[in-house]
Protein backbone atom coordinates (compact mmCIF):
# COMPACT_ATOMS: atom_id res chain seq x y z
CA UNK A 1 0.00 0.00 0.00
CA UNK A 2 1.16 3.55 -0.45
CA UNK A 3 0.18 6.87 0.71
CA UNK A 4 -0.53 10.28 -0.30
CA UNK A 5 -1.31 13.47 1.48
CA UNK A 6 -3.50 16.45 -0.34
CA UNK A 7 -1.98 20.10 0.22
CA UNK A 8 -4.75 22.46 -1.24
CA UNK A 9 -2.86 25.51 -2.86
CA UNK A 10 -4.59 27.89 -0.41
CA UNK A 11 -1.83 29.39 1.49
CA UNK A 12 1.14 31.94 0.51
CA UNK A 13 4.18 29.60 -0.57
CA UNK A 14 5.75 30.79 2.75
CA UNK A 15 3.29 28.93 5.02
CA UNK A 16 3.08 26.43 2.64
CA UNK A 17 6.16 25.15 1.91
CA UNK A 18 6.44 23.28 5.72
CA UNK A 19 3.53 21.46 4.60
CA UNK A 20 5.35 20.04 1.52
CA UNK A 21 8.79 19.00 3.48
CA UNK A 22 7.21 17.64 6.20
CA UNK A 23 4.86 15.39 4.03
CA UNK A 24 8.36 14.24 2.34
CA UNK A 25 9.47 13.44 5.86
CA UNK A 26 6.86 11.61 7.00
CA UNK A 27 7.36 9.28 4.76
CA UNK A 28 4.29 9.78 2.22
CA UNK A 29 4.99 8.03 -1.02
CA UNK A 30 3.21 11.28 -2.90
CA UNK A 31 1.49 14.45 -2.44
CA UNK A 32 -1.05 16.25 -3.73
CA UNK A 33 -2.68 19.44 -5.00
CA UNK A 34 -6.04 20.76 -6.14
CA UNK A 35 -5.89 22.03 -10.21
CA UNK A 36 -8.61 24.53 -9.87
CA UNK A 37 -8.79 28.34 -10.97
CA UNK A 38 -11.24 28.25 -7.62
CA UNK A 39 -13.18 25.29 -5.36
CA UNK A 40 -16.44 25.59 -4.79
CA UNK A 41 -15.61 24.02 -1.50
CA UNK A 42 -13.78 26.95 -1.16
CA UNK A 43 -15.35 29.55 -2.69
CA UNK A 44 -13.93 32.56 -0.79
CA UNK A 45 -10.24 31.10 0.38
CA UNK A 46 -7.11 32.48 -1.37
CA UNK A 47 -6.08 30.13 -4.27
CA UNK A 48 -2.68 29.78 -5.97
CA UNK A 49 -1.34 28.20 -8.94
CA UNK A 50 -1.26 24.64 -9.65
CA UNK A 51 1.82 23.94 -11.49
CA UNK A 52 3.74 27.14 -9.50
CA UNK A 53 3.13 25.32 -6.51
CA UNK A 54 3.99 22.09 -7.91
CA UNK A 55 7.46 23.25 -8.99
CA UNK A 56 8.12 24.94 -5.65
CA UNK A 57 7.14 21.95 -4.15
CA UNK A 58 9.44 19.55 -6.22
CA UNK A 59 12.78 22.29 -5.31
CA UNK A 60 12.00 21.58 -2.11
CA UNK A 61 11.89 17.60 -1.85
CA UNK A 62 13.81 15.35 -2.88
CA UNK A 63 11.76 11.94 -3.01
CA UNK A 64 8.26 12.08 -3.10
CA UNK A 65 6.05 12.00 -5.77
CA UNK A 66 3.98 14.99 -7.22
CA UNK A 67 0.66 15.18 -8.29
CA UNK A 68 -2.52 17.05 -9.78
CA UNK A 69 -5.59 15.73 -7.66
CA UNK A 70 -6.94 16.31 -10.57
CA UNK A 71 -6.78 18.37 -13.72
CA UNK A 72 -9.64 19.05 -15.90
CA UNK A 73 -10.19 20.36 -19.55
CA UNK A 74 -12.02 23.54 -18.06
CA UNK A 75 -9.17 25.84 -18.27
CA UNK A 76 -6.59 23.23 -19.90
CA UNK A 77 -5.75 22.38 -23.43
CA UNK A 78 -3.40 19.11 -23.64
CA UNK A 79 -0.90 20.87 -25.85
CA UNK A 80 -0.10 24.17 -23.42
CA UNK A 81 -0.40 21.88 -20.67
CA UNK A 82 2.25 19.25 -21.95
CA UNK A 83 4.95 22.22 -21.61
CA UNK A 84 3.70 22.33 -18.11
CA UNK A 85 3.83 18.48 -17.57
CA UNK A 86 7.29 18.49 -19.35
CA UNK A 87 8.32 20.95 -17.18
CA UNK A 88 7.33 19.92 -13.81
CA UNK A 89 8.58 16.40 -14.81
CA UNK A 90 12.06 17.73 -15.35
CA UNK A 91 12.15 20.10 -12.31
CA UNK A 92 11.02 16.97 -10.45
CA UNK A 93 13.75 14.54 -11.36
CA UNK A 94 10.70 11.93 -12.66
CA UNK A 95 8.42 12.46 -10.00
CA UNK A 96 5.02 13.83 -11.28
CA UNK A 97 2.46 12.02 -11.54
CA UNK A 98 -0.61 13.52 -14.03
CA UNK A 99 -4.02 12.79 -12.29
CA UNK A 100 -7.10 14.13 -14.62
CA UNK A 101 -10.75 13.93 -14.42
CA UNK A 102 -13.28 15.51 -16.39
CA UNK A 103 -14.31 18.61 -14.05
CA UNK A 104 -17.46 20.22 -13.30
CA UNK A 105 -18.46 23.32 -14.29
CA UNK A 106 -17.46 26.10 -11.75
CA UNK A 107 -14.08 26.69 -13.63
CA UNK A 108 -15.52 26.43 -17.37
CA UNK A 109 -18.25 29.14 -15.66
CA UNK A 110 -15.49 31.63 -14.64
CA UNK A 111 -14.21 31.65 -18.25
CA UNK A 112 -17.69 32.14 -19.82
CA UNK A 113 -17.17 28.99 -21.48
CA UNK A 114 -20.55 26.93 -22.58
CA UNK A 115 -22.96 24.88 -20.20
CA UNK A 116 -22.05 21.65 -21.31
CA UNK A 117 -24.19 18.21 -20.40
CA UNK A 118 -22.81 15.25 -18.78
CA UNK A 119 -22.51 13.59 -21.17
CA UNK A 120 -20.52 16.50 -23.37
CA UNK A 121 -18.42 16.89 -20.76
CA UNK A 122 -17.31 13.12 -21.13
CA UNK A 123 -16.91 13.19 -24.55
CA UNK A 124 -14.79 16.80 -23.60
CA UNK A 125 -12.60 14.60 -21.57
CA UNK A 126 -12.54 11.64 -23.72
CA UNK A 127 -11.00 13.79 -26.42
CA UNK A 128 -8.85 16.02 -24.21
CA UNK A 129 -7.50 12.32 -22.71
CA UNK A 130 -6.62 10.84 -26.38
CA UNK A 131 -4.65 13.66 -27.24
CA UNK A 132 -2.52 14.43 -24.14
CA UNK A 133 -1.84 10.50 -24.15
CA UNK A 134 -0.56 11.17 -28.14
CA UNK A 135 1.10 13.76 -26.82
CA UNK A 136 2.79 11.40 -23.64
CA UNK A 137 4.00 9.09 -26.44
CA UNK A 138 4.74 10.94 -29.87
CA UNK A 139 6.27 13.97 -31.21
CA UNK A 140 4.92 16.42 -34.32
CA UNK A 141 0.83 15.49 -33.03
CA UNK A 142 -1.54 16.67 -35.26
CA UNK A 143 -5.47 16.39 -33.97
CA UNK A 144 -8.45 18.32 -34.78
CA UNK A 145 -10.95 17.34 -32.57
CA UNK A 146 -14.62 18.99 -31.04
CA UNK A 147 -12.97 20.59 -28.65
CA UNK A 148 -9.16 20.27 -28.73
CA UNK A 149 -6.92 20.91 -32.25
CA UNK A 150 -3.38 20.20 -32.50
CA UNK A 151 -1.39 21.38 -35.55
CA UNK A 152 2.23 19.53 -35.82
CA UNK A 153 2.08 20.15 -31.88
CA UNK A 154 5.91 19.34 -30.49
CA UNK A 155 6.93 17.36 -27.49
CA UNK A 156 10.58 18.01 -26.91
CA UNK A 157 12.63 17.17 -24.81
CA UNK A 158 10.38 14.65 -23.91
CA UNK A 159 9.81 12.92 -20.34
CA UNK A 160 12.35 12.60 -17.62
CA UNK A 161 11.12 8.66 -17.74
CA UNK A 162 9.71 6.33 -20.77
CA UNK A 163 6.59 8.92 -20.44
CA UNK A 164 4.85 10.57 -17.22
CA UNK A 165 2.12 8.55 -15.46
CA UNK A 166 -1.51 9.50 -16.03
CA UNK A 167 -4.05 8.55 -13.47
CA UNK A 168 -7.79 8.84 -14.50
CA UNK A 169 -10.47 9.87 -12.44
CA UNK A 170 -13.28 8.11 -13.36
CA UNK A 171 -16.39 6.66 -11.59
CA UNK A 172 -18.81 6.05 -14.60
CA UNK A 173 -18.49 3.35 -17.36
CA UNK A 174 -17.00 5.66 -20.16
CA UNK A 175 -14.32 6.96 -17.47
CA UNK A 176 -13.48 3.30 -16.32
CA UNK A 177 -13.41 2.12 -20.00
CA UNK A 178 -10.98 5.20 -20.49
CA UNK A 179 -8.59 4.59 -17.33
CA UNK A 180 -7.87 0.90 -18.39
CA UNK A 181 -7.82 1.51 -22.25
CA UNK A 182 -4.83 5.11 -21.60
CA UNK A 183 -3.68 5.25 -17.83
CA UNK A 184 -1.38 3.56 -15.84
CA UNK A 185 -4.20 4.11 -12.81
CA UNK A 186 -7.81 4.76 -11.98
CA UNK A 187 -8.62 7.32 -9.11
CA UNK A 188 -12.22 7.49 -7.48
CA UNK A 189 -13.88 9.30 -4.38
CA UNK A 190 -16.56 6.46 -4.96
CA UNK A 191 -20.36 7.28 -5.04
CA UNK A 192 -21.71 9.38 -2.56
CA UNK A 193 -24.58 7.40 0.20
CA UNK A 194 -27.08 7.81 2.88
CA UNK A 195 -24.40 6.20 5.13
CA UNK A 196 -20.72 5.82 5.28
CA UNK A 197 -21.43 1.62 4.50
CA UNK A 198 -22.96 2.73 1.41
CA UNK A 199 -19.97 4.43 0.18
CA UNK A 200 -18.01 1.19 1.02
CA UNK A 201 -20.42 -0.70 -1.39
CA UNK A 202 -20.49 1.53 -4.16
CA UNK A 203 -15.95 1.24 -4.34
CA UNK A 204 -16.43 -2.38 -4.19
CA UNK A 205 -18.69 -2.26 -7.08
CA UNK A 206 -16.59 0.34 -8.92
CA UNK A 207 -13.58 -2.24 -8.27
CA UNK A 208 -15.77 -4.77 -9.99
CA UNK A 209 -16.26 -2.58 -13.23
CA UNK A 210 -13.21 -1.62 -13.07
CA UNK A 211 -11.72 -5.45 -13.18
CA UNK A 212 -14.14 -5.81 -16.00
CA UNK A 213 -12.49 -2.75 -17.82
CA UNK A 214 -9.27 -3.93 -17.78
CA UNK A 215 -10.13 -7.67 -19.05
CA UNK A 216 -12.04 -6.03 -22.19
CA UNK A 217 -8.99 -3.62 -22.83
CA UNK A 218 -6.50 -6.42 -22.47
CA UNK A 219 -4.68 -5.01 -19.85
CA UNK A 220 -2.75 -6.94 -16.97
CA UNK A 221 -4.05 -5.59 -13.71
CA UNK A 222 -0.78 -6.37 -11.38
CA UNK A 223 0.85 -2.44 -11.86
CA UNK A 224 -1.98 -0.73 -12.28
CA UNK A 225 -2.58 1.57 -9.69
CA UNK A 226 -5.78 2.20 -7.84
CA UNK A 227 -5.98 5.66 -6.47
CA UNK A 228 -9.08 6.20 -3.48
CA UNK A 229 -9.64 9.30 -2.31
CA UNK A 230 -10.00 8.71 1.73
CA UNK A 231 -11.85 11.73 2.50
CA UNK A 232 -15.69 11.78 0.64
CA UNK A 233 -17.43 9.82 3.36
CA UNK A 234 -15.84 11.00 6.87
CA UNK A 235 -12.50 12.91 7.08
CA UNK A 236 -9.94 9.90 7.21
CA UNK A 237 -7.69 11.81 9.63
CA UNK A 238 -10.13 12.47 12.34
CA UNK A 239 -8.54 10.28 14.48
CA UNK A 240 -6.02 7.44 14.11
CA UNK A 241 -8.16 4.42 14.60
CA UNK A 242 -10.72 5.84 11.85
CA UNK A 243 -7.60 6.18 9.46
CA UNK A 244 -6.64 2.66 10.49
CA UNK A 245 -9.96 1.36 9.74
CA UNK A 246 -10.35 3.49 6.20
CA UNK A 247 -6.63 1.99 5.54
CA UNK A 248 -8.08 -2.25 6.19
CA UNK A 249 -11.58 -1.67 3.86
CA UNK A 250 -9.24 -0.23 1.34
CA UNK A 251 -6.88 -3.09 1.16
CA UNK A 252 -9.40 -5.54 0.87
CA UNK A 253 -11.08 -4.07 -2.10
CA UNK A 254 -7.37 -4.02 -3.99
CA UNK A 255 -6.76 -0.20 -3.69
CA UNK A 256 -2.96 0.65 -4.00
CA UNK A 257 -2.88 3.56 -3.21
CA UNK A 258 -4.84 6.25 -0.67
CA UNK A 259 -4.82 9.50 -0.53
CA UNK A 260 -6.34 11.91 2.74
CA UNK A 261 -6.11 16.01 2.96
CA UNK A 262 -3.75 17.45 5.55
CA UNK A 263 -5.72 18.77 8.42
CA UNK A 264 -6.95 21.97 8.10
CA UNK A 265 -7.77 24.54 11.39
CA UNK A 266 -11.93 24.75 9.69
CA UNK A 267 -13.99 22.43 7.67
CA UNK A 268 -13.63 21.13 5.35
CA UNK A 269 -10.93 18.77 6.29
CA UNK A 270 -10.63 19.92 9.82
CA UNK A 271 -8.28 18.18 12.01
CA UNK A 272 -5.53 17.80 14.19
CA UNK A 273 -1.93 17.76 13.02
CA UNK A 274 -1.45 15.36 16.23
CA UNK A 275 -3.13 12.76 14.01
CA UNK A 276 -1.43 12.95 11.01
CA UNK A 277 2.11 12.42 12.87
CA UNK A 278 0.67 8.97 14.67
CA UNK A 279 -0.96 8.02 11.23
CA UNK A 280 2.75 8.27 9.44
CA UNK A 281 4.84 6.70 12.29
CA UNK A 282 2.38 4.28 13.67
CA UNK A 283 -0.18 3.33 10.67
CA UNK A 284 1.74 3.58 7.39
CA UNK A 285 4.73 1.22 8.59
CA UNK A 286 2.42 -1.87 9.15
CA UNK A 287 0.73 -1.39 5.79
CA UNK A 288 3.86 -1.27 3.51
Amino acid sequence: MRFGIAILPEMPWAEAAPLWRRAEELGFDHAWTYDHLVWAGLPDSPWFGTTPTLTAAALITSRIGLGTFVTSPNFRHPVTFMRDVLSLDDVSGGRFVCGVGSGGDLDARLLGGPDLTMRERMDRFVEWVDLFDRMRREDHVFAGGDYFSAVDARTLPGPVGERVPLVVAANGPRGLRLAASKGEGWMTYGRKGDTEDEWWASLRDLGQRMDAALAAAGRDPAGFGRYLNLDIASYALGSVDRFEDHVGRAAELGFTDLVAHWPRPSEPYAGDEGVLERVASEVLPRWR
